[in-house]
């Protein structure tokens, strides 16, 4: 039986991924898909649209056969410790044969290459060109993009370091090669629009931060059908299987800004002086001061993060900290992840039938806990695997709570517009 590992987000599934999990079946007569999904948060700082449980399900539905829940921490990592977090997940499973992820390279051979060359050791000289960088104020994308196209002046590696989704790939082969695993790479040439594309083009496949986009006009007052009427709605519906696009019509969606009032207050409660974030995971003492000096600017998530964004803090990054701090995420949690080698367990959210007959084998197999009854599973667990799994529930307490008062407020705001509607009717009539 062939097994392939999907790394994803499906924030929300839409056509591309479908073509990826078809083009599995096709090219690699694979058997089984087994999914590793971000849970409620994702890797650029912001919430998922809908929750893990209904974004499961869109996978399920469109080709998947397991889905396995990303921890919080490595959702909500950078780049490197996002795929180290997710590749720990994928080898630890003990059955899977490939790893599967889309590239603007399409070349898993030069990424390979790229990769055996560069980053899995990490020369001395690399990092004296990159820390050079740093020091002038980049940020650090900015800084390893620069520090590889000058060691390394050839226009191919230029665009190879300057596309997010070969970053990523690159990241996942180094993972592979440090963990010695023998799960084999393969990935695929990234079609349509770029992974940060915020346009619906007919006839392309969109990327995800567009049909977010496209999803974020809606009126908070009616229903997912009214709220996208005309090209916005008929784009989105040209963009995501049928499935997918039923569950979005029957959910209300969250975005960055629902959580800024929650984020406040754990702000607010926090800061007793410029240093006071400086715990907080992938914060440090220069964000956590920048933060603590514009604090007083606070108006919504996304325009803070904003304000707070310099030459060498991105707005990404700034993002992914202000999670941190929102769900209590520390940087010596995620320091003793990382020193017992990451995953430390895998938590199961959705099975096919198909998927279902792999189940007995993984638990066979696997160097890990397979968790399908958290309750259970905190009687169970100890130490790190026991942090990590309380704040993967902590996370998505969080996430239910803002999605339950935006359900309550919108529910009112609507009721109250009825009621307008009806005095005015009234008053007409009179």
């Amino acid at each position: 039986m062939k097994v392939t590992a999907v790394i994803a987000e499906y924030n929300p599934f839409h056509n591309g991924h479908l073509y990826q999990l078809d083009t599995i079946r096709q090219t690699l007569n694979t058997d089984i898909i087994i999914v590793v999904m971000s849970g409620d948060f994702m890797q650029r700082g912001i919430p998922a649209i809908t929750d893990k449980y209904e974004r499961c399900r869109m996978a399920l539905e469109n080709g998947a056969d397991l889905v396995f829940e990303l921890p919080v921490y490595f959702a909500l990592g950078s780049a490197e410790y996002f795929a180290q977090g997710a590749v720990s997940l994928v080898d630890k499973l003990g059955v899977v044969d490939f790893l599967h992820f889309g590239s603007e390279s399409g070349d898993i051979s030069f990424l390979y290459e790229f990769t055996s060359m560069m980053l899995a050791n990490e020369s001395d000289v690399y990092k004296s060109t990159l820390n050079k960088y740093l020091k002038q104020g980049c940020s650090f994308p900015a800084a390893r993009d620069n520090a590889l196209s000058e060691l390394l002046p050839d226009q191919k590696i230029k665009q190879l370091v300057s596309a997010p989704n070969n970053v990523l790939g690159v990241e996942y082969v180094k993972a592979l090669i440090q963990r010695n695993s023998a799960i084999k790479p393969v990935t695929l040439a990234r079609k349509g629009e770029g992974y940060s594309s915020d346009s619906l083009v007919t006839g392309s496949f969109a990327s995800a931060n567009a049909i977010r986009k496209a999803l974020v006009h809606q009126s908070d007052t009616d229903s997912f059908a009214a709220q996208n009427t005309g090209l916005n709605q008929l784009c989105v519906k040209d963009h995501v299987p049928v499935s997918v696009y039923a569950l979005l019509h029957q959910n209300r969606l969250l975005y960055a800004n629902d959580f800024s009032e929650i984020l406040l207050y754990k702000m607010l409660q926090a800061a007793r002086h410029k240093d006071a974030f400086a715990g907080y995971y992938d914060i440090g003492e220069q964000l956590s001061h920048t933060l603590y000096n514009n604090l007083p600017q606070y108006t919504t998530l996304e325009a803070f993060a904003l304000l707070c964004k310099t030459k060498n803090l991105t707005y990404t990054r700034i993002c992914r900290g202000l999670m941190h701090i929102l769900l209590e995420m520390t940087q010596e949690n995620a320091d003793t992840l990382k020193y017992n080698d990451y995953a430390q367990y895998a938590r199961l959210l959705g099975f096919t039938e198909r998927g279902k007959q792999l189940l007995k084998s993984i638990k066979a197999n696997t160097s890990i806990p397979v968790i399908t009854k958290p309750s259970s599973a905190l009687k169970q667990l100890s130490g790190t695997a026991l942090m990590s799994l309380r704040s993967d529930i902590h996370a998505a307490d969080i996430y239910d709570s803002v999605r339950q008062q935006k359900r309550i407020r919108l529910s009112d705001k609507a009721a109250e517009i009825v009621r307008h509607n009806e005095l005015t009717s009234q008053i007409i009539k009179c």
